[in-house]
């Protein structure tokens, strides 16, 4: 029989925080070939995950305008205009992460995030003051998939893995999580997710 669950942990873009690029290159760079290219090449999620792993944005954005001058002030503003990558909160979301912390059940946080922009997004979302704990890859400069990363927030917090719940959008992280003994599902939206946390008893209907 699965052990009950006794605690949450949430990643926060894509589960609770709209995050896009998107957002802000759709108005910089109007041409869609041209923005394509930019969020395809120049400056892509692979690139982005250096800095969640903890390298400045200062040096990142040198050494990629070095590479693409001609995109140079374009690159500029990933980290000037960052803010305007940000959307809303995924409400439903919120609305289950409230209903954990108000059944009093501790919840965490576990995300991959730059170290430089994470105060933005505190001030920006007040119910991330309801986090016991988050851990930034970017403070820690470990990130998820990587085991430590999941092994560090539990033994910082003394929480039982196979009694921890994982909840992230990217399959790949929840693997890791299920390997570092953690129970994990991935989210698929917030309808899904409150059926799950009803079924384990940790909300109510």
């Amino acid at each position: 029989m699965a052990a009950r669950t006794e605690a949450v942990v949430f990643d926060l873009g894509g589960v609770l925080i709209d995050w896009d690029p998107r957002y802000l290159y759709d108005t910089l760079i109007p041409d869609e070939e041209r923005r394509a290219f930019f969020l395809g090449e120049v400056c892509d999620m692979e690139w982005n995950a250096k800095m969640d792993r903890g390298l400045p944005f200062a040096q990142a954005i040198k050494t990629r305008q070095e590479k693409h001058p001609d995109f140079a002030s374009e690159i500029a503003a990933y980290f000037e205009r960052w803010e305007e990558m940000l959307g809303g909160p995924i409400q439903g979301t919120v609305e289950l992460l409230e209903a954990l912390d108000d059944a009093r059940v501790p919840i965490y946080a576990l995300t991959n995030w730059s170290a430089e922009t994470f105060g933005h997004a505190l001030a920006r979302y007040p119910f991330l003051g309801r986090f016991r704990d988050i851990f930034v890859s970017g403070e820690e400069r470990v990130a998820k998939p990587e085991m430590n990363a999941y092994v560090l927030l539990l033994e910082r917090n003394a929480l039982e893995p196979a009694k921890t719940l994982f909840i992230d959008d990217r399959e790949k992280n929840v693997q890791a999580a299920r390997l570092a003994g953690m129970q994990a599902v991935t989210f698929k939206g917030p309808e899904e997710l409150r059926r799950e946390l009803v079924d384990r008893e940790l909300i109510r209907e």
